[in-house]
């Protein structure tokens, strides 16, 4: 029976019937409301504890999880990454966490002076040790014909190596020995147009390139003055083969010999199989290839240069008041570490670092100890790849006797370095030698380093 007229009113005969249904049903909805009340609460109790849990759970994993296996408390991330990946099916073949990174050596500023306009040539900075310096240009030995052969480095005997070590007035094997006449060149052959442009040169930047060795990186030109431009020169010694390989990649000479800054000077006919023992030549021996030259900076082949000239020997030298600047390895202190180093890397043959490295321990040669007061030098392994050099007799005698190492022993020069810095200053107490070692971020900072060119 329907409960509605057409109109919507309720039929008189069934208000009463309907109103008992309804009061019915309000008792019966108090008692749901009870009901209803109590799932909320409980499900919000619930809700609540599980966020407990958790909270306590994370708590737990972060401070706490070793307390588990040996009772210590080891609070650290990277424990945390551990648990993470155990704790979800305690999977003992989970990844272990990556391995540490190497760390970063980065640059730092380098206080140069506003411009090449606010600094003054010195002349003479400090009383610098003056004495006379000759080379020897002929050999003179006397071994039968048929078994002599002129080298480069000429044939030094142990007597007159260890005189070299006085400054004092002398003349000292320093490369370029020619053989007796009528022998053979010894090397390192340059063209007379090309002597004649270096004798004029008075500051230097040098570097070179062997063998294909390396790509041409040519010093950012809108960082060198104008000054620099016209003052110094730039020269990057190559072999005829490699001038072909830059000639094929682009690189070609304009009529001055220039590629960029760069004036390009071929060495014919390459004193030593050892590429890496012919490159010492120009690294160490800038006072014999630039007779002329006050100072020289060296930089490796891998290296660009990015900072002026003038400034670089200005804060480097003018204002250390030293006649030497180059900066301590990035890594390594101590001549022992660097020989585990070389061997480590087949940098060299490991017989012949053995017999360099006994030779030098037994005349003197020490471990670097960082806290003893008395340690000249804040590291005894230079990062060789960049030297900043004043033409003084107490630089160019360092310089021939470093490079007279490299001649009689192995190619690396980092491993004779403290041995004849060590040497020069104990055999001449009374003539100093004024030499700047610098910190390794700086030397980053003046140059952008690339890898060597791959050779297939």
């Amino acid at each position: 029976m329907s409960l509605y007229k057409y109109n919507g009113d309720l039929l008189s005969e069934r208000r009463d019937i309907i109103g008992t249904v309804l009061k019915a049903i309000g008792r019966g909805r108090v008692v749901r409301r009870g009901s209803r009340f109590g799932r909320i609460v409980g499900r919000k109790l619930l809700q609540r504890l599980a966020l407990l849990s958790a909270f306590s759970l994370a708590c737990f994993a972060f401070f706490g999880i070793k307390l588990m296996f040996d009772g210590n408390v080891e609070p650290s991330v990277a424990l945390s990454q551990e648990v993470q990946q155990k704790l979800p099916g305690l999977d003992d073949t989970a990844k272990p966490p990556p391995k540490k990174k190497r760390g970063t050596h980065l640059p730092c500023k380098v206080g140069f002076a506003e411009s090449v306009d606010h600094i003054i040539d010195p002349k003479e900075i400090r009383n610098f040790s003056k004495f006379s310096l000759e080379y020897i240009r002929q050999g003179e030995e006397t071994f039968q014909s048929d078994l002599f052969e002129p080298r480069f480095g000429g044939y030094q005997t142990l007597e007159e190596r260890e005189k070299s070590f006085n400054a004092r007035n002398q003349t000292v094997h320093c490369g370029f020995i020619d053989g007796p006449p009528g022998t053979s060149s010894t090397g390192f052959v340059l063209d007379e147009k090309d002597k004649a442009f270096m004798n004029t040169c008075q500051v230097v930047v040098s570097s070179c390139i062997f063998g294909n060795s390396d790509f041409l990186r040519r010093p950012t030109s809108k960082q060198m003055s104008e000054f620099s431009k016209k003052n110094v020169c730039f020269v990057m010694f190559v072999d005829e083969q490699t001038l072909s390989t830059l000639s094929s990649d682009g690189h070609i000479p304009d009529d001055g010999g220039h590629i960029g800054l760069w004036r390009m000077v071929i060495v014919r006919d390459l004193p030593y199989k050892d590429l890496r023992k012919t490159g010492k030549v120009p690294k160490f021996l800038s006072h014999r290839l630039f007779p002329s030259a006050r100072y020289s900076i060296w930089l490796d082949s891998k290296m660009r240069l990015n900072s002026d000239p003038m400034l670089i020997i200005e804060h480097f030298l003018w204002r250390t008041r030293s006649e030497y600047a180059i900066s301590n390895h990035y890594d390594r202190h101590c001549v022992w570490d660097e020989v585990l180093q070389n061997k480590r890397l087949k940098k060299f043959d490991p017989t012949a670092i053995d017999e360099q490295f006994t030779f030098y321990q037994s005349d003197g040669l020490t471990k670097f100890d960082p806290l003893d007061p008395n340690t000249l030098l804040p590291s005894y392994v230079p990062e060789g790849s960049f030297i900043v050099r004043a033409h003084t007799p107490m630089s160019n005698l360092f310089s021939c006797l470093w490079f007279n190492e490299v001649n009689r022993f192995t190619s690396r020069d980092q491993i004779s370095f403290a041995y004849t810095y060590l040497k020069l200053r104990r055999m001449n107490p009374d003539r100093p030698f004024y030499l700047n070692m610098f910190k390794d971020c700086e030397r980053r900072a003046l140059t952008k380093l690339f890898a060597h060119r791959a050779m297939h």
